[in-house]
């Protein structure tokens, strides 16, 4: 479904990107972990080609979006949802008006229609209350749960998560991740997840991929991931209290 291969980016002389491959599988939550600057955002971004590679391929449902041009590259960015990490919610608008906006920038439904799958969505996200509110008026884990509505009311195959439980408290964090594993069992939906939060990405990834200075160092199941000999992983593991043992022992993904 989705295809790097080895991409490379530079930034201000500094290599983000240093030829990385990857694959990620229809039906997968893959989830890219990393400490900060590792190059995590900037896969992301290259995923909708918000930024291009200097060298090297990407491709979409086995099309290539390096070249394409405005209207193709249109055509490949409506099969992915976007939830930026700060929900991106429009300040003036209710949370109903910012779901709804996607459907009438683009779509030709009747406001009834519209209306319709816009409550449909809330009330799938536990929201069905909240439609008349303003952002400045729900807590930051509602705002973020408004931010995956408006990110699927399109209907989108991938699902892109930008560190979907920054600043959030440990329970909101964890009611996030159960919203994403129900993303994908209710709608089928593709995951790509950037996140610093390992508890979440064992919780809820389907894959676990490093980055270090730009490069892979590690790309696997999370049963895998944890029992990884690489010392950059393990560092990583340890410094968010997970070992191989206790918690993580008997640890399975569903």
């Amino acid at each position: 479904m989705i295809r790097f291969d080895q991409v490379t980016k530079r930034l201000s002389r500094k290599t983000v990107l240093d030829e990385i491959s990857f694959e990620v599988d229809e039906g997968d939550t893959f989830v890219i972990v990393g400490l900060s600057g590792a190059g995590k955002s900037v896969t992301l971004k290259h995923m909708i080609r918000l930024m291009a590679p200097d060298s090297g391929s990407i491709s979409i449902d086995g099309e290539s979006i390096e070249s394409m041009g405005r209207s193709e590259l249109q055509r490949v960015r409506s099969k992915f949802g976007v939830l930026f990490q700060s929900a991106a919610l429009l300040q003036w608008m209710s949370v109903q008006d910012n779901v709804a906006l996607p459907l009438r920038e683009h779509t030709r439904q009747s406001e009834e229609e519209i209306l319709a799958q816009v409550n449909e969505r809330l009330e799938l996200l536990g929201l069905g209350d909240a439609g008349d509110k303003y952002p400045a008026e729900i807590s930051g884990g509602m705002r973020k749960r408004a931010g995956l509505a408006r990110a699927i009311i399109m209907n989108p195959k991938i699902v892109l998560y930008d560190e979907p439980t920054s600043g959030l408290d440990p329970v909101t964090s964890r009611r996030i991740d159960d919203l994403i594993v129900d993303m994908r069992k209710q709608l089928g939906i593709t995951s790509v997840v950037v996140t610093h939060d390992l508890h979440s990405a064992l919780t809820i990834g389907s894959r676990i991929m490093m980055l270090h200075k730009g490069r892979i160092v590690e790309n696997a199941t999370p049963e895998e991931f944890i029992r990884s000999k690489d010392e950059t992983v393990q560092s990583f593991l340890a410094s968010q209290y997970i070992t191989k043992k206790g918690k993580w022992e008997s640890f399975s993904h569903e």
